[in-house]
């Protein structure tokens, strides 16, 4: 990374009033990366991210000659929403003539739109599915176009009823010729809908079979799903459906057909996420009948069959393909998240480490991934493959997301979309630490640090510098290793940034993601305490200038950091869970709906823990400032959770601010709710930390405290 501005006068100010060029106006223009990559011919799709044009996701293609051209113009914004978080929401055929046939969910309405881009006479998207008056009615996601017999197939959300939880799911065969625009029962559906979730179908090399994954409440898709295989017969029908690979012990994360008929299956029944090979004779345990999460044989999902009428039902154990404590998959928070492709000749391309993901090359008769070479460090679950080509989403703690290909003959690998290039001098980009801390009870904990940076400013002798403490969301999940400006915006500025991946976390094994279990709120909270205590115990951090802030489950540990710890100065708590009574008996989408359940306890058995752990009945011990940002479209987090949060804070003289963005959900988008909600931070720890500055809006405090220049609680 190249330094240059190192030349420039070194000026001496306080950390936190440092001078830098990363405002928020260039992070907001930053934020989001490519997603859903996927090859169309020979030309490479993906979303982009459009904060500027209120937050929607294009479609763009990079056609041949190299060019990056939109698909579709807005207002057309390629979402899903289907379990809330969404899925691939798009999927495309190259044709012999007209160009691509293209398939995408709009997010505005849900509906499936077919599209031809470059036929001659034009025309806008054409629906391909109804709207329904009912609840949050019909949703779409995880796409797969069968020109043949003239169908996409596809992972239907139907909404029953009103309340967020009335709802199946289903996969679906959608005519392409736009039959069931206005009639629901032209939708053919292929699966019953006894299984809360699934994902979208996996055809076999032959067209003969179809697998899929399935899990019910009260399980998460990283606790245990199981592997459907269904015979496909003429019409298109599934039949003789049963479960070959799975339980409620453990989690299959993502299946693909080899080229030879083969099932992969990214399993963590060793406890990692590795790569297994079933073969048409494997079932799920030696010596017995596949059988369903009760432990009986399986019964048909379809066709009314018993498990086992031909060779996949039959004995057999997966084989691990590459063995190691090592992750080759992660959380399924989105249907179609890709960690493994499999290539001509037996080949698969597979993301796979501990913590950051790396995308290697694995020959399945050798064992051994061969790594891709190149600057990037971390790899996005999103990976498409054409003939030699792998094509996937990575970046590196220097240059943001690219889209980058890689050809396996010659082992060149290169950026083909989305280009990184730097929107400031990269002398201001953030330097990281990766550590592990150690935290209560001796264990591991995993972190990445951001000490404050700029080459134009240094502190005076002896000064400590202020330090934030990120939660990741999730909580199943991890902080990537990524250039983010966000977090630039703050180190260029003299302010440290800890990113902690707590107990709880993805990328470490089971093992350290079950430590959360029945116990959020208390490892979460203790890991992040750790960590900034250690720093300040190291004389990195100013133990009086220590804040806390974390969104949606971050959020969580943010506000129940607040509760149970003087530690932290202030805090920024976005779209946050601070009840879980009312977020466990229907005040969240269905997805979570059932997620306290091993987080927490069974709420049957354990409500007063609920009670105990929530912000909103611990709102008494609140003692320091803070700052609470939400969307009021958010039907994950809902907005009367806060409201409820603040009438428990009102009239303890405690500092606060409430900042509502109309048109957000469960995460901002738009550029200039970003902007908005980062400058208002930043003005929090002006106020708390005494810091001088004034190239931000002034945060307007309720009970506003007098500048605290050694932090603590005001």
């Amino acid at each position: 990374m190249r330094d240059t501005v190192q030349q420039q006068t070194v000026a001496t100010a306080p950390y936190g009033a440092w001078h830098s060029p990363v405002d928020a106006a260039l992070v907001a223009s930053h934020d989001g990366h490519p997603e859903y990559v996927g090859t169309v011919g020979e030309e490479v799709w993906w979303t982009a991210p459009r904060p500027a044009e209120g937050g929607r996701r294009a479609l763009v293609r990079r056609r041949t000659d190299g060019a990056e051209v939109p698909v579709l113009a807005p207002p057309w914004n390629v979402r899903s929403k289907v379990m809330g978080y969404g899925g691939t929401p798009w999927a495309a055929v190259d044709r012999a003539s007209g160009g691509p046939l293209v398939v995408f969910v709009h997010f505005a309405d849900q509906r499936l739109y077919v599209h031809e881009p470059d036929a001659p006479a034009g025309g806008p998207p054409r629906p391909l599915t109804p709207l329904s008056p009912v609840g949050e009615g019909l949703r779409w996601a995880d796409p797969v176009i069968h020109p043949a017999r003239g169908e996409v197939w596809c992972v239907l959300e139907e909404f029953t009823g009103e309340g967020p939880t009335d709802v199946r799911r289903v996969i679906a065969a959608v005519p392409l010729d736009g039959s069931a625009a206005g009639e629901r029962a032209a939708v053919r559906e292929l699966t019953d809908d006894r299984h809360r979730f699934l994902t979208g179908p996996r055809l076999s090399p032959d067209g003969r079979r179809a697998a899929w994954i399935v899990w019910d409440h009260p399980r998460m898709p990283w606790d245990g799903t199981e592997v459907v295989l269904a015979d496909v017969a003429e019409d298109g029908s599934f039949t003789g459906a049963r479960v070959v690979l799975g339980g409620p012990d453990e989690a299959v994360a993502q299946i693909e057909w080899a080229e030879d008929g083969a099932l992969l299956a990214a399993t963590d029944r060793t406890g990692w996420w590795n790569l297994h090979r079933l073969e048409p004779a494997a079932a799920r345990t030696g010596g017995e009948p596949a059988a369903e999460a009760g432990g009986e044989p399986a019964a048909a999902e379809a066709g009314g069959e018993e498990a086992g009428t031909e060779a996949w039902g039959r004995a057999g154990r997966p084989v691990a393909l590459c063995p190691r404590e090592e992750e080759f998959a992660g959380p399924l928070w989105k249907l179609g998240h890709r960690w493994f492709a499999p290539l001509s000749g037996g080949l698969i391309a597979v993301l796979h480490g501990r913590g950051a993901a790396t995308l290697g090359i694995l020959d399945p008769r050798a064992g051994e991934p061969a790594d891709v070479p190149g600057p990037w460090t971390e790899w996005e679950p999103t990976l498409a493959v054409n003939g030699t080509r792998v094509v996937g989403v990575a970046a590196s703690p220097h240059s943001g997301h690219e889209v980058v290909e890689l050809d396996v003959c010659t082992g060149r690998s290169r950026v083909i979309g989305s280009a990184h290039t730097d929107a400031v001098d990269p002398a201001y980009y953030p330097r990281p630490h990766l550590r592990t801390f150690t935290g209560p009870d001796g264990r591991e904990i995993h972190a990445q640090v951001y000490p404050p940076h700029n080459p134009g400013h240094s502190a005076p002798d002896g000064e400590l510098p202020p330090y934030v403490i990120w939660a990741h969301g999730g909580p199943t999940g991890r902080a990537p290793l990524v250039l983010d400006l966000e977090i630039a915006y703050f180190t260029s500025r003299g302010i440290g940034v800890a990113e902690v991946n707590y107990g709880g976390s993805t990328g470490y094994g089971r093992a350290y993601r079950e430590r959360l279990r029945e116990r959020w709120g208390v490892v979460d909270v203790e890991d992040c305490a750790a960590v900034a205590e250690a720093l300040a115990d190291e004389g990195v951090a100013d133990r009086h200038r220590l804040a806390i802030r974390g969104g949606s489950a971050g959020g969580w540990t943010a506000a129940a950091s607040l509760t149970a710890t003087e530690l932290y100065a202030c805090a920024t708590v976005s779209y946050p869970i601070l009840d879980l009574v009312s977020w466990a008996t229907g005040g969240t989408h269905d997805f979570e709906s059932c997620y306290t359940e091993s987080l927490v306890g069974p709420l049957a058995e354990v409500e007063d823990r609920y009670r105990e752990r929530s912000p909103l009945y611990r709102a008494d011990r609140i003692g320091a400032p803070f700052l609470l940002l939400q969307g009021l479209d958010d039907t994950i987090c809902p907005p009367e959770q806060c409201e409820r949060f603040l009438a428990a804070v009102s009239g303890r003289g405690i500092p606060h601010a409430y900042l509502t963005f109309e048109g957000e959900g469960h995460g901002f988008r738009r550029a200039d709710t970003m902007i908005r909600a980062l400058e208002a931070e930043l003005s929090l720890y002006i106020q708390t930390f005494g810091l001088t500055r004034s190239d931000v809006p002034t945060l307007e405090l309720l009970n506003p405290a007098a500048p605290n220049s050694t932090g603590g609680a005001s």
